[in-house]
């Protein structure tokens, strides 16, 4: 978010973990994920007091229980709703939202795409695993084409809504992905999206490894990342593999894939996170169809656009300037007819 607090006493990651038990699966990506968040706390300094996480349903929405702040375990796909209506009361809280692929982009995807669109002050961070866990296994709107689930036993056929994609499309002003196998990206990637004033989101990749096991294997293992994570760093060319051998160009709007010995490396694209026009970021969020091809990680986008909460105040500020500070006696005896 905006200005990182002072804390006047130093906090570890034992601060920040609540005395709740854990209840996710044995080996899920969901653990990670919290060991970074509550490992990372301590080095931002910030306060306790004045973070809050909120959630929708889902098994990432258990995140609340598990860190020693406040927090809200909210309605299904609402959470960007509600994180709304508090970082516009409270604009000095840091306001973290925290959900599933399905809890984020099905039921909620409208409160998502609002929120980013608005621009509010909050920080989103959408676990995806590509399935439904909480509710044992059914597709979410990340599942491939040809997914066999509970619900689509013979193979799913609708296309998959691609995150990334969402949130450029609706010009969010910080975009980025990460995933739960690399700790120390997670964590530069929450840091990011926490410094960011604005809207902030980042795709988590992770494993549900009861429901959809290895679903990110292709390109999160270790012994794969070289030659099938793209990593993002802004003002450097777009190069990727054991020994830099491939890279990024683009032609014509598009992206694609090449071979740096083929191609030379003056024509490699330079990565610009900063960007106005979303359109190539957008464009290197659909680089990868499938977690099976190489695929983009880092800050996709992070440009600068009035914060909602700030221009809201700004517009109350001019009407109260312009017509006088309001009288609610007044409007409380107020007749409950108008003469138009």
């Amino acid at each position: 978010m905006t200005d990182t607090q002072t804390n006047s006493n130093s906090t570890t990651k034992a601060d920040w973990t609540s005395d709740q038990e854990v209840r996710w699966c044995p080996g899920c990506g969901d653990y990670s994920i919290l060991t970074a968040l509550q490992m990372l706390m301590p080095e931002m300094d910030v306060d306790r007091e004045k973070t809050v996480f909120i959630s929708g349903i889902g098994c990432a929405a258990r995140f609340p229980y598990y860190m020693n702040t406040y927090g809200m375990h909210s309605i299904h796909g609402r959470a960007p709703a509600i994180a709304t209506g508090l970082a516009l009361a409270r604009p000095d809280l840091d306001v973290w939202v925290v959900g599933g692929d399905g809890d984020m982009l099905s039921i909620g995807g409208n409160h998502l795409v609002h929120a980013l669109r608005r621009n509010i002050n909050i920080n989103i961070l959408l676990f995806n695993n590509q399935i439904y866990g909480l509710t044992k296994g059914q597709f979410s709107p990340t599942s491939e084409v040809g997914k066999v689930t509970k619900s689509s036993p013979i193979g799913l056929i609708a296309k998959p809504l691609n995150p990334l994609s969402v949130a450029i499309g609706s010009e969010a002003t910080f975009v980025a992905r990460t995933h739960d196998m690399d700790r120390a990206h997670m964590q530069g990637m929450f840091r990011r999206a926490y410094e960011h004033p604005g809207a902030s989101f980042v795709e988590v990749l992770q494993n549900c490894n009861v429901f959809n096991d290895g679903a990110f294997d292709a390109i999160t293992k270790k012994d794969v990342r070289a030659d099938m994570l793209i990593d993002l760093h802004h003002g450097e060319p777009i190069l990727f593999g054991a020994e830099k051998q491939f890279g990024v160009v683009a032609s014509d709007g598009e992206v694609s894939i090449a071979n740096v010995n083929e191609v030379g490396s003056d024509s490699i694209l330079v990565h610009d996170e900063s960007r106005e026009d979303p359109s190539r970021a957008f464009a290197l969020s659909r680089l990868s169809e499938t977690p099976y091809t190489p695929t983009p990680v880092g800050v996709f986008r992070a440009v600068e656009r009035d914060e909602y909460s700030v221009s809201l105040k700004s517009q109350i500020d001019s009407v109260v300037e312009g017509q006088g500070a309001a009288d609610l006696n007044e409007l409380l005896h107020s007749l409950p007819t108008w003469e138009v």
